[in-house]
């Protein structure tokens, strides 16, 4: 077992030397961090930032009868979902964001109107579409974790 002090890694080459521990410790809730020259990573298991983030950003999901179906969109971002039920429209709306997500990490992290989409990416890319579709509907009990 790694010792509890060894969660701050200086350098890329005592953090690769050491990755076993590294995630070892970063498992374990602590702050864990590897430097490389002046930047500073942190290291954090991905279903605990999962959690954190669909706490942190409620979807604010709206709902609207529309010509005989349903939409389903998020104020603020350039989707949305349809279908001829509620269930169809979120599973639209996951599918949109699927590909925001893609598309996000391809082109649009530096386009200024998207830049500031960091938090709601990675929660699409560390949740699963039944982990997205209750957070959509405000019921994502794993936030509370």
């Amino acid at each position: 077992m790694v010792s509890v002090t060894t969660r701050h890694f200086d350098s890329y080459t005592a953090a690769r030397t050491n990755f076993r521990d590294l995630l070892d410790v970063a498992h374990t809730g602590r702050v864990t961090t590897v430097e490389r020259g002046r930047e500073r990573y942190a290291v954090v298991d991905g279903d605990v930032l999962r959690a954190q983030l669909a706490a942190l950003l409620p979807s604010r999901a709206v709902v609207a009868a529309e010509g005989g179906g349903w939409a389903a969109f998020l104020p603020g971002l350039p989707l949305s979902g349809e279908g001829d039920d509620l269930d169809a429209a979120f599973d639209d709306l996951i599918e949109a964001l699927r590909e925001y997500a893609v598309d996000w990490n391809e082109r649009l992290l530096n386009a200024p109107n998207h830049r500031g989409n960091w938090a709601i990416v990675n929660l699409i890319e560390l949740s699963d579409d039944a982990e997205l579709k209750a957070w959509l509907l405000n019921d994502d009990l794993s936030a509370a974790q």
